[in-house]
């Protein structure tokens, strides 16, 4: 699965014309450049992961090397000065698992490496601190289980596999009621709610959600908490 091959871009690409639509009809806002950057760091560029086999795309009406032309012309649209390479993901025939998490851990993705190295036997009891199990799905505050409900941990969980960005409200609604109706979808103050819950149970540690007031909240990591991944750890698929 870590075999990797440079995609060819074919004689007669299609084109994406979503970028000139898109901002014609409602230009993005922007985001703040550094947000949540480690002390000492600077983004040098991205990687887009894309699950998506050649049965699928030729159901779709086109092939692997038509998206990535696509693509690499809309970026050199964008942005002229940008440069690109691009890899295709190799996997065994009838690998199983969605095609995305294939992909990073097949582009050895560090976080999708990390979740596939054997666990450490869980310890029911931490001494100290906060222990967040996402496999598991469970808490441990000081030693002693976290009582949260199901939507307290969607919440936290989806803080912390963002680890460091801003999470804005009107995001955490669409994700994380995404299956309720108009109707019975909360609104942004409601989620003003759920963290105000998820912070009490945290006890003293409640700052580990923080608030950016004005936009949403961000999961920030302390020396005393720990972050447990496993297979069934879902990946952040947002930007």
């Amino acid at each position: 699965m870590s075999t990797s091959a440079l995609l060819s871009a074919p004689a007669a690409p299609r084109h994406l014309r979503a970028v000139e639509d898109i901002a014609a009809a409602q230009p993005a806002a922007p985001r703040p450049a550094a947000s949540g950057l480690p002390a000492g760091t600077a983004p040098r560029g991205f990687a887009l992961y894309v699950g998506l086999d050649e049965l699928k795309a030729a159901a779709d009406g086109v092939s692997l090397s038509v998206i990535v032309d696509a693509l690499r012309r809309t970026i050199a649209e964008l942005a002229p000065s940008a440069e690109t390479h691009a890899t295709v993901a190799l996997a065994p025939v009838g690998a199983g698992g969605r095609d995305v998490d294939v992909v990073r851990l097949a582009l050895h993705e560090p976080a999708a490496v990390a979740r596939t190295k054997p666990e450490e036997p869980l310890d029911e009891h931490v001494p100290g601190g906060v222990t967040i199990d996402i496999s598991r799905r469970r808490v441990h505050i000081d030693g002693e289980s976290a009582a949260l409900t199901f939507k307290e941990f969607e919440l936290l969980q989806y803080l912390v596999l963002r680890e460091g960005r801003t999470i804005e409200r009107t995001e955490l609604v669409s994700s994380l009621w995404s299956h309720t109706d108009g109707d019975d979808a909360p609104g942004e103050r409601t989620i003003d709610v759920h963290v105000r819950r998820l912070r009490s149970k945290l006890g003293r540690y409640e700052d580990i959600v923080r608030t950016v007031r004005g936009i949403g909240y961000r999961f920030d990591r302390h020396a005393d908490v720990v972050i447990r991944y496993g297979h069934g750890t879902p990946s952040p698929d947002r930007f």
